[in-house]
């Protein structure tokens, strides 16, 4: 068996080293199989770590998650990696969680410890889903944050406000992509992921209409685009038109990834 090399290893390691093998055979241990038993365990161990898992779900559920700035992920990076993300999901307690949520009410942000909460429960059942682990942990969690505030927006319903809405998106300073985004909801009204995410493929302007496949409830939407609606997209298709998404990505020039869900939040507040 190699005991490594010198230096790294020095001469009184690989005694060590040397003493501890003879007592595996006197044992009736083969310690080249035990060798490569640990570093299998020691293999496993890691690829069902909490954070392998995480970035596992992540890329396959989280629509941008390889956007730096996606809300989940951040959540994970900051609040639960740096404690259990190198951890064996099937040994994670409720209480190492809820250790993690505590730092995060500390910081006064209650709203996000309960949906960095939310975020672990769904890794943890597509842990479930995937045979890593028997059962989700987190609902053993319920009750143990304190209740959030709700705070209620009502929507606008007086005409005055409505204009008064439709006057700040049109003085609104930004990129003609974020302009556009903003002018264009209130004529089409759809969710925002929807409009951020949509294509130019799925756009007829001759026929003045927006068609997509909505895969949640496998259901085609069929938008009508009002004349207002169409001098938009058509005043921004020069600029958008040769990529794939209507509002790219300001940080990716090829238009190969949609705005991101912070750029609309923070332009709708």
């Amino acid at each position: 068996m190699s005991l490594g090399t010198y230096p790294e290893i020095s001469l009184q390691q690989a005694r060590e080293q040397r003493d501890s093998i003879r007592k595996q055979i006197a044992g009736g241990i083969n310690p080249s199989k035990n060798r490569k038993a640990v570093k299998s365990s020691k293999a496993d161990s890691e690829a069902n770590s909490f954070e392998v898992i995480a970035r596992e779900w992540g890329a396959k559920k989280v629509n941008d998650w390889d956007d730096k700035n996606n809300r989940s992920k951040r959540m994970l990076e900051r609040n639960i990696f740096p404690w259990l993300g190198g951890k064996p999901i099937t040994d994670i307690l409720p209480m190492d969680i809820l250790e993690c949520l505590e730092r995060v009410e500390d910081r006064g942000t209650i709203e996000t410890a309960h949906r960095t909460l939310q975020i672990c429960g769904q890794v943890f059942r597509y842990a479930v889903a995937t045979g890593r682990i028997d059962r989700d942990i987190t609902p053993d969690l319920r009750g143990a944050l304190p209740a959030t505030k709700g705070e209620h927006f009502a929507a606008i319903t007086e005409p005055k406000q409505v204009a008064e809405l439709l006057r700040a998106i049109d003085s609104y300073q930004g990129s003609l992509s974020a302009v556009c985004a903003l002018k264009l909801a209130p004529l089409v009204f759809v969710r925002p992921g929807e409009l951020r995410a949509a294509e130019w493929a799925h756009i007829d302007i001759d026929a003045k209409e927006w068609r997509y496949f909505v895969s949640k409830t496998s259901i085609q939407h069929i938008v009508p685009l009002s004349v207002q609606a169409v001098a938009i997209l058509r005043e921004l298709q020069p600029l958008t038109g040769h990529g794939r998404f209507i509002f790219p990505s300001e940080r990716t020039p090829r238009g190969d990834r949609c705005m991101s869900e912070n750029t609309l939040n923070a332009m709708r507040h």
